[in-house]
């Protein structure tokens, strides 16, 4: 059978993003899912789950927002990079108001607006996103986090949520690009899928 492989893109961004391409282009043996979520989180959160529960990946990975509903997938495999802990933030410092998506939407939306309220439930989402870490859970994570990210540094909380040695850095910046996707990414996910 196809092993699968489950993308959840980061803010502003959708299923078609550069970083799906690039898996897909490696990948060419593995089916990598990569929907388009919602702006509401629980919402987000509601569809990754039906989505694990309906593809059974080998493997889920986000980046930034997308590691931030990742790290909370329990039972599954998962990688995080540069995951963006507490998205409420982020979008109060010049986030808030009309937005463009970065990629192209199967719905075809170009625009979104972020609003208090969203902001109110990425909040209340981040109060209780670490509510359920267990040993084994600590096993099942691994969190990659760009040298050069200028955008969220969250090495350290990921260290002490999964332990340091499920942490490491690479030579990069907030998003990835095809090198880190080939170089680092590529060969991580091959060792866990092994």
């Amino acid at each position: 059978m196809c092993k699968k492989i489950l993308y959840v893109h980061g803010f502003a961004s959708s299923g078609s993003s550069g970083t799906v391409m690039a898996l897909r282009r490696h990948f060419k043996d593995m089916r990598v899912v990569a929907p388009d979520l919602p702006l509401d989180p629980f919402e987000a959160m509601d569809m990754l789950r039906e989505c694990i529960a309906i593809e059974k990946p080998d493997i889920v990975i986000g980046t930034s927002m997308g590691g931030m509903y990742v790290q909370q997938l329990w039972g599954v495999r998962r990688i995080v990079v540069n995951p963006s802990f507490e998205m409420s933030r982020s979008l109060l410092f010049g986030k808030m108001g009309r937005n463009k998506y970065m990629s192209k939407r199967k719905d075809g939306a170009t625009e979104f607006r972020v609003d208090k309220t969203l902001v109110e439930r990425f909040k209340l989402m981040e109060k209780s996103q670490f509510d359920g870490i267990t040993p084994q859970e600590q096993q099942f994570i691994t969190g990659l986090f760009g040298d050069k990210d200028r955008v969220v540094h969250f090495k350290p909380l990921m260290e002490k949520l999964y332990g340091a040695e499920r942490c490491m850095w690479f030579d990069g910046e907030h998003r990835l690009n095809d090198d880190v996707v080939k170089k680092v990414l590529v060969p991580l996910i091959n060792s866990i899928l092994q």
